[in-house]
């Protein structure tokens, strides 16, 4: 027992309180079960998200947290029911760790959508356990929720594709943005998700616009990023220019703001998406929506089917998030920087080098 009780002690960084500061801390993951695959993290990467959840923005954070669920790693053990993977293989893992496996939302592979969804972190399991994420050196799931890496992806900015990646990939198949060649999406906000929602769109065919409240992005978003345009919202001109030009609309931001601009971009029949998650409702105006046929929707990652194939898709396409490496002291840092949105474009903790030292 207590050998068993030696391969269950885990390590990572937790927040304890909404002041969100994170510092060491000791755990224990669960005992390895017969659908389970144990997992030593080598990379997780840093959404938004987690930072909402270790200050509980949101109203529902349980401490102590450890956040992280943009997990690649090594599986180092692997249950006797598990088909899928074997020791050695690379993998990841996302923001969900489990469902109910048995709803009409699981048995149509939308796990997400699943009402008894479990998160990877800040939750707990249908026995109770209390969930961490993966700013840690370990984490144990079931086969499910785990992932192939596919070998065209590197392990560090390959990680943010397990949240931002499938956030926006699956919206794009949902709302019919990938039927046809040359549809012009616009993209709100050029962060995380937005970055790569620029180069999953184009690499879908579509004509892409980063809209955003400043032009201080436009030539990365142009040059390096590969939009076709770059709409600045305070350039009342080129805003008036714009009226009815875009099909689709994603909207990343997840700040406080104004969607009568982004519903004057659409078109007829046009789709606003919104993917942020800001920590007050937004104003729905009624006049565009009604007069214009418009739809507004929204979307939460995808089944892990589909993220699968998300991934697939962008290791065939080359896409990778453009990221900043840390080390895992560097985290308290990091965080107050991505408050301010000041990285380009997604850290990603290099836990494996670094948690030890840390």
């Amino acid at each position: 027992m207590a050998k068993s009780s030696d391969q269950n002690k885990a390590f990572g960084w937790a927040a304890n309180d909404k002041s969100g500061v994170l510092s060491p801390f000791h755990f224990s993951r669960r005992e390895n079960g017969d659908d389970d695959v144990t997992v030593k993290i080598l990379f997780c990467g840093v959404c938004h998200s987690d930072l909402h959840t270790i200050k509980n923005d949101w109203g529902f954070s349980h401490y102590p947290i450890i956040p992280g669920h943009e997990i690649v790693g090594i599986a180092t053990k692997v249950g006797k029911n598990v088909t899928k993977f074997k020791e050695g293989d690379r993998v990841g893992v996302g923001v969900i760790i489990g469902s109910c496996q048995s709803c009409e939302s699981c048995n149509q592979d939308l796990e997400n959508y699943c009402p008894q969804l479990v998160y990877t972190y800040n939750s707990r399991s249908s026995d109770g356990t209390r969930n961490q994420g993966g700013y840690s050196d370990k984490i144990v799931v079931d086969q499910r929720f785990v992932l192939s890496f596919p070998d065209g992806l590197p392990s560090d900015s390959g990680a943010p594709l397990l949240c931002a990646g499938i956030t926006v990939y699956s919206p794009m198949k949902y709302y019919g943005m990938t039927e046809e060649k040359g549809k012009h999406l616009g993209v709100s906000g050029l962060g995380g998700l937005g970055h790569i929602a620029v180069k999953i769109g184009k690499a879908f065919g579509l004509k892409v616009t980063v809209i955003s409240r400043s032009s201080d992005k436009e030539s990365e978003a142009i040059d390096r990023l590969g939009a076709d345009s770059f709409l600045v919202t305070t350039d009342s001109q080129k805003m008036k220019d714009s009226f009815g030009t875009m099909d689709f609309v994603l909207d990343t931001v997840s700040a406080e703001h104004s969607l009568l601009p982004l519903f004057s971009l659409l078109k007829v029949n046009g789709k606003l998406v919104a993917l942020g998650l800001p920590e007050k409702p937004l104003e729905l105006p009624i006049f565009p929506l009604v007069l214009g046929r418009k739809m507004v929707g929204g979307s939460q990652i995808g089944g892990m089917k589909e993220t699968q194939e998300m991934l697939d898709f962008c290791a065939k396409h080359n896409i990778v998030a453009d990221i900043e490496l840390i080390k895992m002291s560097d985290i308290n840092s990091a965080m107050d920087r991505l408050a301010k949105s000041d990285v380009r474009y997604r850290f990603v903790i290099d836990v494996a080098n670094s948690i030890n030292s840390a």
